[in-house]
């Protein structure tokens, strides 16, 4: 396939490695010089019998020239909106657009109003989840445009789950980062009764990924030896995908419910970006 690529950082740049690695010919915009430089080091010229290629360009016209599906991972649901007019106004109206940047479902039916099929695919996992080929995506969007574009996302999405029409991969998505996100809130509240009955943190975090209290959330507090180290860690990450989900909540008329009170015992131990989860 011929495709277009908007963002190629540490998520975007090993999408299009496998993408190329898979036989696909992918025109790249990167939004910084160093991740320019990153994927032309990183590109090495075909094979006989792998014809894919990884090709650096200038412009969103060049990106879109030609392909048949283009995809979308920036940092932010703001810089989607930035470039996604522009990009939808240079595809072709057979295309389809592909978001992996987690944001507002809004975003994605807005530049459905441009007159190409949009699908949402926000992703779940790290740059050595799509290394290896099986990175989580939480796809939204018609059944015929998520089928054109499975044999690109399957090059290093695996499982790809189709969770309903365009916005329910955003949806989705954020329920999940809420969810994470309270997970280590409760996580730092469980600390603190172990605290109050003589348990210290480094005994705790041996024993409880091993009982029925473990979780995804857990494995990684206990990774990184307490709540604290895992939560400075990640806090920008955190920080930045809970002020997500309010803001997409509210606009959605939900509730955050008991969520929003882990979120505020998150917050005391990340004060940097407690303004987003309090």
């Amino acid at each position: 396939m011929r495709l277009g690529f908007v963002g190629a950082g540490r998520i975007g740049r090993p999408m299009v490695q496998r993408l190329s690695a898979a036989g696909h010919t992918v025109q790249v915009l990167t939004r910084s010089e160093a991740a320019r430089a990153a994927l032309e080091a990183a590109a090495a010229p075909p094979t006989a019998a792998q014809a894919g290629s990884a090709t650096a360009v200038d412009t969103l016209r060049q990106v879109a020239a030609g392909a048949e599906v283009v995809f979308v991972c920036v940092h932010t649901d703001e810089q989607v909106r930035e470039v996604g007019p522009r990009l939808v106004a240079a595809m072709a109206k057979d295309a389809v657009l592909v978001v992996h940047t987690t944001g507002s479902p809004a975003t994605a039916d807005a530049l459905a109003e441009h007159g190409v099929e949009v699908v949402d695919a926000p992703v779940s996992g790290g740059p050595h989840d799509v290394a290896a080929g099986h990175i989580t995506l939480l796809v939204g969007g018609s059944d015929t445009a998520v089928e054109r574009v499975r044999p690109a996302l399957q090059t290093y999405g695996d499982p790809i789950l189709h969770v309903g029409p365009r916005g329910n991969g955003q949806r989705v998505k954020l329920i999940n980062n809420a969810l994470f996100a309270a997970n280590i809130g409760l996580l730092a509240a469980a600390v603190d009764l172990g605290v109050q009955l003589g348990i210290e943190q480094k005994a705790l975090l041996e024993a409880l990924p091993q009982g029925s209290s473990n979780s995804f959330a857990l494995a990684g507090v206990a990774r990184a030896g307490s709540v604290e180290n895992f939560a400075h860690a990640a806090g920008e990450f955190i920080g930045k995908d809970v002020a997500v989900v309010r803001r997409v909540v509210a606009e959605l008329g939900g509730d955050l419910g008991a969520l929003a009170d882990a979120h505020r015992a998150l917050a005391e131990l990340i004060p940097a970006h407690a303004h987003a989860l309090a």
